[in-house]
Order: structure tokens, then C-alpha cells, then sequence
């Protein structure tokens, strides 16, 4: 019975262990082609291959007490990025399609081949407060560091209040292009990095289906599925814009 009570506790020891590693994932970047979190913790069956398979040693596998899914690929940046790998090795030698080899790859010329620039491993995110540049220091450590120079980072040009007199080359991610590399978070040359590499997911809002893009002459066709019936949730709904707004209606408070 003693016995039994033991087991009993230490299998509820070793369960809570993995639950909080489980819940304190949400920062984590996974390897290129990597499924959405919950699909890939579903289909990765943590074999190491994907590390084994790395020239860079970018990947980790995760441990107890790294916070981490414990068996799952992961990498940090700012210790080793991702290199980009044309070849994209550690995609392949996947056994379970947890990593996608179909989300990083591209037709050229009717043949699908690899394509890391498709990968979205995650997003890069200047801090303006810690990064020099916005300064007035000219610095463009992560522009150059870009595997895609010009498309995932490009340098705006804008006029030093504080001065009057010099530019500022102000570092600016482009979300569609960014890869998520961490090459720029590598390279950024304060002592915590200025740009750093987060989950798309936690980098980035979501808009919500009922805003349309007028501008987006491919958004706007969203307009043709939407119904015109409109639902009227308060009295001032059931005037006309111009009732309303040019009545004599207190607004605010005096």
C-alpha cells in the first residue's frame, strides 16, 4: 500500500512537472515548417532528428526545467539563429509531417522544390526605447545581418527632431517577408537585444473578419458575401447618420 501511495504521488509529481513545462511554452520557436503549436505537440513524437540534422547546431531538444514541452525541437536566437539552410535539412527527416515540408516549399518552373524563404518560424520586433538607432546612432547591425535585405528589414529614412540636422535610419519589419531566422536578433549590438524574434501568434494583433481594406480591391470582394441586413441594436441605429450627429443631443458631460 506504501508502495502504491508513492507511485501514486510521484506519477502526480512527474504529471504536474510536465503540465507547467507545457503551459509556460507559449514564447517557444519552433524549427522551419513547424505545424501550429497544437498539431505539432500532437504529431511530434521527439525523436531528435530535426537537431541531429542541423549543420548549426541551431536546434534544441527540451529538457526538464528549460520550461519547454520536454522532448520538443526549439531554438534561442540569440544564442544560435536560424542560418537558412537552402536545403532546409532538418525539414525532410521529419517522420511524422510535424514539421511541413509542403509550407516550405515552391514551385519553380512546374518542380516543387525547398524554399526556406517561406518559412515563418516567427517575427522579428524592434524595441524603439532600446534600439540606438531611434537614437540618432547610426546602426543597422540586424539590416545587414538579414538573409533578405531590403525585404524582411528595410531602413526608413526620418529627420532628427532632437538635432535638426541628421537623419535617422530607423529599422522597419516587414511582416510578410520576415522568416523569423533571428539572424537580426544575433547580430543587434546593445547588451539585451533591440530586436528580438516572438511567435507570430504573440507578435502580431488580429484584425477581425468585419474590417474590410476599401483600398484592397481583392478584400473588398469580401463585401459581395456579406448580407446588408442590418441587426439594430440601439435607438440611435434606427436614425440616419445625419439625424444623429447634427441633433442637439448631449454627447458628453459638461
Amino acid at each position: 500500500m506504501a508502495q502504491s501511495v508513492g507511485l501514486s504521488a510521484l506519477g502526480g509529481m512527474v504529471w504536474t512537472g510536465y503540465i507547467e513545462e507545457a503551459k509556460s511554452a507559449p514564447l517557444i520557436l519552433r524549427p522551419p515548417g513547424a505545424k501550429p503549436e497544437i498539431d505539432f505537440l500532437r504529431m511530434c513524437i521527439k525523436c531528435g532528428q530535426c537537431a541531429e540534422a542541423c549543420p548549426f547546431d541551431t536546434l534544441l531538444m527540451a529538457k526538464p526545467g528549460d520550461n519547454k514541452p520536454m522532448g520538443t525541437p526549439y531554438f534561442i536566437p540569440r544564442d544560435v539563429p536560424c542560418y537558412m539552410c537552402t536545403d532546409i535539412p532538418c525539414v525532410p527527416v521529419c517522420p511524422t509531417g510535424a514539421l511541413d515540408e509542403e509550407s516550405v516549399s515552391s514551385v519553380v518552373e512546374g518542380e516543387k522544390v525547398l524554399d526556406i524563404n517561406r518559412s515563418e518560424m516567427g517575427l522579428a520586433v524592434v524595441d524603439e526605447e532600446s534600439c540606438i538607432a531611434f537614437w540618432g546612432i547610426q546602426c543597422d547591425a540586424c539590416y545587414r545581418a538579414c538573409p533578405l535585405m531590403d525585404e524582411a528589414i528595410v531602413l526608413e529614412y526620418k529627420r532628427n527632431e532632437r538635432t535638426g540636422k541628421h537623419a535617422l535610419l530607423i529599422p522597419k519589419v516587414m511582416s510578410k517577408a520576415c522568416t523569423g531566422c533571428g539572424l537580426c536578433e544575433r547580430a543587434c549590438v546593445t547588451e539585451k537585444a533591440a530586436i528580438f524574434v516572438l511567435p507570430n501568434d504573440i507578435a502580431q494583433g488580429k484584425i477581425g473578419g468585419h474590417y474590410i481594406k476599401g483600398w484592397d480591391a481583392n478584400d473588398e470582394k469580401r463585401l459581395n458575401d456579406v448580407s446588408t441586413d442590418v441587426t439594430t441594436r440601439t435607438k440611435r441605429s434606427e436614425l440616419a447618420p445625419q439625424d444623429y450627429l447634427n441633433s442637439n443631443e448631449v454627447l458628453f458631460d459638461d
